[in-house]
């Protein structure tokens, strides 16, 4: 007996060990840098302490204080379009019997596996100066404000369904059959059971979409033409100004809006309450051919307007030269033409994007196993929980804007990778640590605690247990956090914009000045390279699911 104590007491000791280098690395990855750019923010070029001068400079200079106004009210519009669309479509998924259902899915996810500046590209052919609707737009402009919302609409939908289709998946039968018995409409049935059952999903969405409108800067740079937003400021400010204080001010003033979405976000999350209990009974949608019409009308046009983002995009990358030459070619995918880099930049962003999988898989669920496992030492693991959720609250361009302030300062121990692939996978995985981290963690909780007790009595040690049962029970939830790492780490561009050296530059990037440079269809074919790679990622991801789950998930299936 004392030597299965001795032996977990030793295990204890390697666990808490973990929690205290887990700890280190989100202290070092976020906390320290964010802490040095907050610093950053009081004083002036040269480094000398200037208290609140430069806050009171951001204030009293109309034109950036004008861009955090046209921040919110634009995320704000955002959020009014999005969420009315995203949940009738997720209405639709879950609430309705039409049918295509799967296919309308996946056809509503394509925005996730796409860079942000794709719509933007994409509305330009579409509505911009010599675009084939422009027509449509009778004198206004797609540049701006207008160029924003579309394009943003398009960005953030697929994030918001998620969300919507977990909310109305939980429903309870009893509920809907007593308001039938008490002779309710089916509108005023939704009124009093189906909107307040979702409400906090639709709360919490409409968070989510605020906070990606707002902190975006892909949209905004490619399309927003002369209306500034705070995003485009920061870059501005360091890029091209070199006003590094000034930008540490903007992005902490871009940091607030963002962290007051998450603190409601998450104090609404903590209100909610299970809406099924064990005699719940399924709702299951029967069919009701005018509501099922209706709805399959809306999902099509909803799923067409994602299809034209795309398609457009696909044959902005194909044509020779628009409009005067729509004769097809492969000429734009010639990317040396157009930038230095050539295809390097896309073998860059998939090294750095496999790397931030792999890497980043194995921190996060290790991370998360230790948090969940390991006894007592609740101080810190209580702290360092915190840690991994503020990686959600933070944009990717003050994220990255504090690396340069904290890994590129003088004598700094770990300065050598400044510059190298290195920063660029360790932002990454910070930047996205937090999604990856519920993922796993609820993953976790689903394990009973008897599996640690049996171990303990056969003897077996913690990381054989891991090896043996906690991995492969857990395959799905580590396949999920690989594939979700890579592809935004393969679309990001807010969060490496500032990182990137003269040998590490990304595909993202390259499309951003192949814009620039006037190269729109050859940013387009960038851009559709990328979602190319991600789609036949996520295929290998399924296919590799599927063929696991049927050896390492079998004790499921009774």
């Amino acid at each position: 007996m004392s030597g299965t104590r001795h032996r977990w007491d030793w295990d204890d000791a390697w666990m808490r060990l973990g929690v205290v280098l887990l700890a280190a690395w989100l202290l070092l990855t976020l906390v320290l840098p964010l802490a040095t750019l907050l610093i950053k923010s009081f004083e002036n070029a040269d480094g000398d302490w200037m208290g609140w001068a430069n806050y009171a400079v951001y204030f009293s200079t109309p034109a950036l204080f004008d861009s955090l106004w046209n921040s919110v009210w634009v995320s704000g519009l955002i959020t009014v379009i999005t969420l009315p669309l995203a949940y009738a479509y997720a209405y639709a998924l879950t609430r309705s019997a039409m049918r295509g259902k799967t296919v309308f899915k996946a056809l509503a996810l394509i925005p996730i596996l796409a860079p942000s500046l794709l719509p933007a590209i994409s509305l330009i052919y579409l509505f911009g100066n010599q675009g084939v609707l422009n027509h449509w737009l009778m004198g206004a402009s797609i540049y701006g404000p207008l160029g924003i919302v579309i394009s943003q609409v398009f960005y953030v939908f697929p994030h918001a369904l998620m969300i919507l289709v977990v909310a109305l998946s939980m429903a309870d039968a009893r509920h809907y059959e007593a308001a039938r018995v008490l002779g309710a409409s089916p509108w005023r049935t939704f009124l009093t059971v189906t909107l307040p059952g979702s409400k906090y999903g639709l709360i919490s969405a409409g968070f989510v979409v605020f906070t990606l409108a707002i902190t975006d800067f892909g949209i905004a740079k490619v399309i927003g033409g002369r209306f500034n937003v705070l995003a485009t400021d920061i870059f501005k400010q360091v890029i091209g100004q070199q006003n590094f204080s000034m930008g540490a001010v903007v992005g902490f003033v871009l940091l607030l809006p963002a962290v007051l979405a998450f603190a409601a976000d998450r104090w609404v999350q903590h209100r909610q309450v299970a809406l099924l209990s064990g005699r719940s009974v399924p709702l299951v949608p029967q069919p009701h051919a005018p509501r099922d019409w209706a709805l399959w009308v809306f999902c099509a046009l909803v799923a067409s307007a994602m299809l034209v983002m795309l398609g457009m995009a696909v044959w902005a990358s194909l044509v020779t030269r628009w409009p005067y030459n729509l004769n097809l070619t492969w000429a734009n995918y010639q990317f040396a033409d157009f930038d230095s880099e050539g295809w390097r930049a896309y073998f860059n962003s998939l090294r750095m994007a496999v790397w931030t999988a792999v890497a980043g898989t194995v921190i996060v669920f290790v991370g998360a196993y230790l948090l969940e496992k390991t006894r007592g030492f609740a101080w810190v693991r209580n702290t360092t929980q915190l840690m991994a959720m503020l990686s959600m609250a933070v944009p990717g361009l003050v994220l990255g804007l504090s690396y340069i302030f904290f890994f590129n300062a003088p004598g700094h121990p770990l300065g050598f990778i400044y510059g190298t692939m290195a920063i660029l996978v360790v932002n990454s995985v910070a930047h996205f640590y937090t999604v990856s981290h519920i993922t796993a963690t609820t993953a976790l909780k689903q394990l009973d605690g008897e599996f640690e007790s049996v171990s303990a009595s056969l003897k077996v040690s913690v990381g054989r247990m891991f090896g043996r049962v906690t991995v492969p029970v857990c395959t799905p939830a580590v396949l999920d956090i690989s594939i979700y790492l890579f592809v935004n780490a393969m679309t990001t561009v807010s969060a490496v914009v500032f990182l990137y050296g003269s040998n590490t530059k990304l595909a993202s990037v390259s499309i951003i000045h192949m814009d620039e440079a006037g190269f729109t269809a050859a940013a387009a074919a960038m851009a559709v390279v990328i979602v190319v790679t991600s789609a036949a990622v996520k295929l290998i991801h399924s296919v590799l699911t599927h063929r696991l789950n049927r050896s390492t998930q079998a004790w499921r299936v009774r």
